[in-house]
């Protein structure tokens, strides 16, 4: 068996046999609730043993997440939505099916008025727009960006991609090309910045070592206190 749900004290969680994982490995994700990746040298009895010593550590972000999602936006014809270029516009007509389309300074969704706002296809609709937006915005600054500062600090990199990903911000492959999330563009400046020197320092750390902690601090002196501040910004939540 792949996968199976166990409800340890009134949580379901999702075990799943992992060939990627070297160890066991627990996430908490929003809408995703709790997996645990496991080994397949490794049984799921083993594995519930583990997760019955981290039911603490489990419940605790199980309340953040929850207290997270909450603050996920319900978008209408009167949200107030703008990303770093481009104003959301929601306009309801009557055609049949949703389309949008990016402009150069507006996301502009068109919405059947057959269609209720808050379902999950409109939802769903809309959010894809609005990712579009940020992609568009992405593909423009970020390899820019880090061109701009591999350069300013002394690394070399292969290639950027940028991707849609909603677990990770930004990863270093093991021949130095770097990926980067198009949700970056939600950040502030100096985040993004912090996010693509932490990927440049892998193109020479490829672990978080403290030779690892000490380049990055050496070239971005506030990286302890960034790195905190990324972790009030969720990748699923907007």
């Amino acid at each position: 068996m792949r996968e199976k749900i166990y409800t340890i004290d009134g949580t379901n969680i999702l075990f799943v046999k992992s060939k990627k994982a070297k160890g066991i490995n627990i996430s908490v994700r929003p809408f995703k609730g709790v997996r645990v990746a496991v080994p397949y040298y490794v049984t799921f009895k083993s594995a519930i043993k583990v997760v019955n010593q981290r039911m603490n550590w489990i419940t605790k972000h199980l309340d953040k997440i929850k207290a997270a999602e909450n603050t996920i936006t319900t978008f209408d014809a009167t949200t107030n939505f703008q990303t770093r270029d481009h104003q959301l516009r929601i306009i309801q007509d009557y055609g049949e099916n949703i389309k949008y389309k990016i402009t150069d300074k507006a996301i502009l969704v068109f919405i059947p008025n057959s269609m209720k706002m808050n379902t999950v296809l409109v939802q769903s609709e809309i959010r894809k727009a609005i990712e579009s937006a940020w992609r568009k915005e992405a593909k423009e600054y970020l390899p820019k960006r880090t061109q701009e500062l591999a350069k300013k600090h002394g690394f070399s990199y292969q290639k950027v991609t940028i991707k849609n990903t909603k677990t990770r911000w930004g990863s270093c492959s093991f021949v130095n090309n770097i990926n980067l999330s198009l949700h970056l563009m939600r950040l502030p400046d100096y985040l993004i910045d912090y996010v693509i020197l932490h990927e440049l320092v892998h193109t020479k750390v490829k672990n978080h070592s403290q030779d690892f902690w000490g380049m990055l601090t050496e070239k971005s002196s506030m990286s302890k206190e960034y790195d905190k501040e990324l972790k009030n910004y969720r990748i699923a939540i907007y």
